[in-house]
């Protein structure tokens, strides 16, 4: 909108010039000259005069209505943004609390979780090291049970599977390393034993002098238990007995076992085969001899000392023959029998690691489940003797059983014989008395019981057919010649072979 303003134009008071002359008027004063000055009339407005002020006004009443209209918007737009500020100012306070309320929830979550996993590494994963040991110990759970069936829950438990995979994984190859160390140490000591028995045995024969001969007697026994001692623990780490032999009478490998014992005189043998030709096969008869050596000294150590251990040996009905060693001791507890069952099964016998053992370890069980393995004995611990006490009995099966020739190979003097079937109950004879008697009463009026005499046939009846005595210049033809034979077989596991012996010369 343009604004016209008509100012009017200011009178301006000259000086007279001077060069003008001073008798001559002003052309202004001259009336009638358009420039003189008009006479004062007053305010005399004219409607143009007026027009300017007017939308001057009307101008003012528009800029003071827009002011105020803004002046409204502003005060409705204030208050607006005012409640606005007010509402984001409580839900701030609202969030506020509640992150306060999550922040406090989150570090008692924080110190649960810590808790946790330090319980882990203190407690939960050494006893799972213990349990891989033994079952005997128990893994605890979780410290808090709020996080029974969580994500972090099931983190720790697969942190434990992967520590005892690892934990089994590194024992396993330190359980290795120490079977190949100990598997060559024994080989090196098993060949030393065995020329020292050759030379105690060409000793013997040569010695003349009694108390002399029964130092060696002593040495020789000495040496077979450092023999046994380390032929099983160069079985359980792979290697093997030691000893090839023939066919061998089942007597003679039962009685083998027993004289490798410390307090082999605690041990009686009872046979009670159909034939005294039952021989076992060679490749099994060294390894026979370990398992009843093994068993029977478990049974020496788990009963006094002034109690016997008793062996019988059975022939059944399937072709079988088996081996009862039971022993009068206290027996074992349902956890140390199920281990003894684990170890002479047979199963997975690498499996089975030399810290399982014990310390020292006891390679004994785990020498028969070795041999079980390789051989296919049969071997239970789990059962209880006649005398509350522990009876192992030995398996042998057919397959490995055979028949040998009395007259070629006979059975050793110190072998048990087959002992006779019992015999089949009989009716008593009718009773027959010596002499009358007149009065069984005596002097005093009371009846008197008088023995009667039985028959001789009766008496002969009843007692078992034991088997003669061996006649003793036979029975030492027949030792000697099993130390011979013996002495022999030795002698051609230590001879080196041409393969070894070429290796020796080209060395």
């Amino acid at each position: 909108m343009a604004y016209q303003c008509h100012l009017k134009r200011p009178t301006l008071d000259r000086k007279r010039s001077p060069e003008l002359p001073p008798t001559l008027p002003s052309p202004r004063s001259v009336p009638g000259h358009p420039h003189a000055p008009r006479p004062d009339r007053g305010l005399d407005l004219s409607p143009e005069d007026l027009q300017p002020v007017t939308s001057i006004l009307e101008a003012a009443t528009v800029a003071l209505s827009a002011t105020t209209a803004a002046g409204a918007a502003a005060t409705v737009l204030l208050n607006r943004s005012r409640r606005t500020l007010t509402r984001e100012r409580d839900e701030l306070a609202t969030r506020s609390g509640t992150q306060e309320q999550l922040l406090r929830a989150a570090g008692a979550r924080e110190t649960v979780l810590r808790d946790e996993v330090r319980h882990l590494l203190k407690t939960r994963l050494p006893a799972r090291a213990l349990s891989l040991i033994s079952d005997h110990y128990s893994v605890p759970g979780l410290l808090h049970n709020s996080l029974v069936g969580t994500e972090f829950a099931k983190l720790l438990d697969a942190v434990q599977d992967l520590f005892a995979s690892t934990v089994l994984e590194e024992r396993g190859r330190i359980d290795s390393a120490a079977r190949t160390a100990l598997r060559g140490a024994c080989t090196e000591i098993q060949a030393k034993a065995y020329q020292l028995q050759n030379l105690v045995v060409s000793l013997q024969r040569e010695c003349q002098d009694e108390k002399t001969l029964d130092d060696l007697f002593k040495i020789d026994h000495f040496n077979e238990q450092i023999a046994r001692l380390v032929q099983k623990a160069a079985i359980v780490t792979g290697g093997w007995p030691g000893q090839v032999r023939l066919d061998t009478h089942l007597p003679d490998v039962v009685t083998g076992a027993k004289s490798r014992l410390h307090g082999y005189d605690r041990i009686q043998i009872t046979s009670r085969l159909l034939a005294d030709n039952v021989g076992v096969v060679g490749p099994a008869a060294e390894p026979l001899a370990v398992v009843c050596a093994e068993l029977m000294a478990n049974a020496l150590e788990s009963s006094r000392g002034d109690l016997s251990v008793e062996v019988t040996i059975l022939q059944t009905d399937n072709g079988a023959v088996s081996i009862q060693i039971d022993d009068a001791g206290k027996g074992m507890t349902a956890e140390v029998a199920a281990r003894g069952t684990r170890l002479v099964s047979g199963k997975n016998p690498q499996g089975v690691l030399l810290t399982e053992l014990g310390d020292p370890p006891a390679l004994g069980l785990a020498a028969i489940g070795q041999l079980v393995a390789d051989h296919g004995f049969h071997v239970s611990v789990d059962q209880v003797s006649s005398y509350s006490g522990v009876r192992a009995v030995v398996s042998v099966p057919p397959a490995l059983l055979t028949v040998i020739d009395d007259e070629a190979e006979p059975l050793s003097a110190m072998a048990p014989l087959p002992s006779a079937a019992p015999l089949a109950p009989r009716r008593p004879a009718a009773p027959e008395t010596s002499a009358p008697v007149s009065d069984p009463h005596d002097g005093s009026g009371l009846p008197q019981r008088r023995r009667r005499a039985r028959p001789a046939s009766a008496v002969h009846d009843r007692l078992p057919q034991e088997a003669q005595p061996p006649d003793p210049e036979t029975a030492f033809a027949d030792w000697d010649a099993y130390e011979k034979g013996m002495a022999a077989g030795h002698a051609g596991d230590s001879a080196p072979t041409d393969t070894e012996t070429d290796t020796k010369d080209k060395s």
